[in-house]
């Protein structure tokens, strides 16, 4: 069996191409997926007001309407959601710490055991669980990421959540809307700009998938439009039944 000289420097190739996607996501997932949120509901909630062959102004107001609604209450869902998050994980933390402050030796040999679980000799886990243990704060940092799976100094903000979610939602949500804005008093233009929307949104989320992107993109233009076309069918029946 060979073993791995750990002093040898990294080969150019490895340093140069070991890139991996940012499998979580960052500010760019939710950011699209907010957009994309609020282009389809927006797009399918106008199209099915103008299925029952309204004036222009009621679908302008119906896609403001849209927009307000949806934003606001996708920064009040997102903050409530966060926030509760980061008050269990605040929760749980302090329940870490004060099991440090009190049984210091039984947390040592806690963290020493997960090193030897995961392949490290039990007098070499032991040892660097005695290290790590030495500074108060990087012991709870460490207990956190392996026991609970966070970063204490990572945690999510409730507020740039909401904000975000309020940001991308009104923009996806007034990229139908356009058109209107803009003086078009049909149906179509507010429509083809959304689909086209909806295929960039969709190839941007091929940067955090395995997926190509003209298949994302092409994919989210056809679930986007089916929304649409079906909410116009009901518009219509809607309005032919009352008209």
């Amino acid at each position: 069996m060979s073993i791995i000289d750990i002093e040898a420097p990294l080969h150019d190739a490895h340093r140069d191409n070991h890139t991996h996607r940012d499998v979580n996501g960052g500010w760019l997932r939710p950011a699209v997926f907010g957009a994309m949120d609020g282009l389809v509901s927006n797009l399918a909630l106008m199209t099915g007001v103008a299925g029952g062959a309204v004036a222009p102004q009621t679908v302008v107001i119906t896609g403001l309407a849209g927009l307000a609604a949806g934003a606001f209450s996708m920064a009040a869902g997102e903050y409530t959601s966060v926030a509760s998050q980061r008050d269990l994980v605040l929760a749980e933390l302090d329940v870490e710490r004060q099991q440090l402050r009190k049984h210091p030796v039984d947390e040592m040999e806690e963290l020493a055991e997960l090193y030897v679980s995961r392949g490290v000799e039990p007098a070499l886990a032991r040892e660097v669980a005695m290290q790590l243990s030495r500074d108060p704060e990087q012991a709870l940092e460490i207990h956190a990421r392996e026991e609970l799976g966070i970063d204490p100094e990572d945690l999510p903000s409730p507020m740039v959540a909401a904000v975000s979610s309020f940001g991308s939602f009104a923009l996806g949500a007034l990229l139908p809307l356009l058109p209107y804005l803009l003086g078009a008093t049909a149906l179509w233009p507010a429509v083809l700009l959304a689909l086209l929307g909806l295929f960039a949104c969709g190839a941007v989320v091929a940067r955090v998938t395995a997926s190509t992107w003209w298949y994302s993109g092409l994919r989210q233009l056809a679930l986007g439009g089916a929304a649409a076309a079906v909410t116009y069918g009901i518009g219509a029946l809607i309005g032919h039944a009352v008209g």
